[in-house]
């Protein structure tokens, strides 16, 4: 048998983790400085996209599997939107209304996302199926330790490119595209490896009990983490009053959950996923619970507050997905549309956050960049990034508990 690419896994994961999770952290703030945006307008462009996945991401789950003989070259077509969709984002000055173009470039940019994505973990379901006992959680330590990174690099890029050019998201941009580009390759063998037979129909997966406690723990467990993301520029420079040191503190959090991982898939080999996974939802709740406590001037208590809950993340991050594609390795081996839902169910989260939160903001008076936030919009931005996470958690917990994961139900 030939050994696993699995470093390919983890450059693969970090450049797709690029385009995630720093979207919504740094794309909405970008329009907000240098397009004038509203906060309420980004918030429901966000939402109305994540609508259109409602469709989408099940349909592109079902186009995975049915283009498996021509996958290597429907990658690369998502690749180069992928990255012509970011640079759109970031590097060109809107040709219309910025609003208009923001929804454009973001539509380009979820689309190719979403693909690459399905594929990427309906692909992992069948290398790990080569890997023998243990091979989901091995190789989801791999892809998510990658992710991490990935995350960990992007989230911080713009700030540190900020010192060596004017347009540091341009130049972000353009290094993403590098990056996809090389990722792509590191990954082009697995493309070819045989299909299951069948097809994962969503209406089997959705029929099957456990997977379906897994698809709504998956939903209310990732809201603490789209919540987070959607505030944390603004928690740290409004409300701990510490403009310029996002970056580091973002860094802080996604090293520490990249650091995490490897030991959480040990954790799950000694005691099980789902032990290993309600510590690490304890350790969040209780970061979390410090945070609300916070003020100006708390930057070093929040740092220890990014390192607990980045490794909380890195158990999040690791065990749910493994736990699933082990789970759909028995129902829905061809995994394209399973992971569909599953797709899905991790981004709307983070549309969810934005166009509940930002108008919330917004209306308690909120202003971002400005030390002329009434202290009740304070509060606000305390109460939603802080204590809403700890309550979502709580809810994630009990659902865990309620979850039959045995190796009867997940091997």
């Amino acid at each position: 048998m030939r050994a696993a690419p699995l470093p390919g896994y983890a450059l693969f994961a970090a450049m797709l983790a690029g385009a995630g999770l720093p979207i919504y952290i740094h794309a909405p703030k970008v329009y907000v400085d240098q397009y004038g945006v509203g906060l309420a307008a980004l918030g429901a462009v966000l939402f109305g996209l994540r609508l259109l996945d409602v469709v989408q991401d099940p349909v592109l789950g079902w186009l995975s599997e049915r283009l498996h003989r021509w996958r290597p070259a429907a990658v690369a077509g998502a690749v180069v939107l992928l990255a012509a969709s970011m640079a759109g984002l970031f590097a060109v000055t809107p040709p219309v209304a910025p609003l208009l173009w923001f929804a454009l470039t973001l539509t380009g940019l979820f689309t190719a996302f979403s693909f690459l994505t399905i594929t990427f973990y309906a692909q992992g379901v069948a290398r790990a199926g080569r890997m023998g006992p243990g091979g989901h959680v091995r190789l989801a330590a791999w892809r998510e330790t990658g992710a991490l990174l990935g995350v960990s690099a992007a989230a911080v890029a713009p700030t540190l490119l900020m010192g060596v050019t004017d347009a540091p998201f341009a130049a972000f941009a353009a290094g993403f595209a590098v990056l996809a580009a090389i990722a792509a390759v590191a990954m082009r063998r697995d493309w070819t490896l045989p299909a299951a037979p069948g097809h994962s129909d969503w209406r089997r997966v959705l029929a099957d009990p456990v997977a379906r406690r897994l698809l709504l723990l998956a939903l209310v467990n990732a809201t603490p983490v789209a919540v987070t993301s959607t505030l944390f520029l603004f928690f740290v420079e409004s409300r701990l009053e510490a403009p310029g040191l996002e970056g580091p503190l973002l860094l802080l959090f996604f090293l520490s959950a990249a650091a995490s991982a490897p030991f959480w898939g040990l954790a799950a080999r000694r005691v099980g996923e789902k032990p290993a996974l309600l510590a690490g939802m304890g350790l969040s709740i209780l970061a979390f619970g410090f945070a609300t406590l916070l003020g100006a001037g708390d930057t070093l208590p929040f740092a220890a507050i990014c390192l607990a809950s980045g490794a909380a993340l890195g158990a999040d991050m690791t065990l749910l997905p493994a736990i699933f594609a082990a789970r759909m390795a028995r129902i829905a081996p061809n995994a394209g549309q399973a992971f569909g839902l599953w797709s899905f169910v991790s981004k709307f989260t983070l549309a969810l956050a934005a166009v509940a939160l930002l108008p919330l903001l917004q209306g308690a008076g909120f202003q971002p960049g400005e030390a002329t936030s009434p202290a009740r919009a304070l509060v606000v931005l305390s109460l939603l990034y802080a204590a809403l996470p700890c309550a979502l958690k709580l809810v994630a917990v009990a659902l865990l508990v309620a979850t039959p994961l045995n190796r009867e139900t997940i091997g």
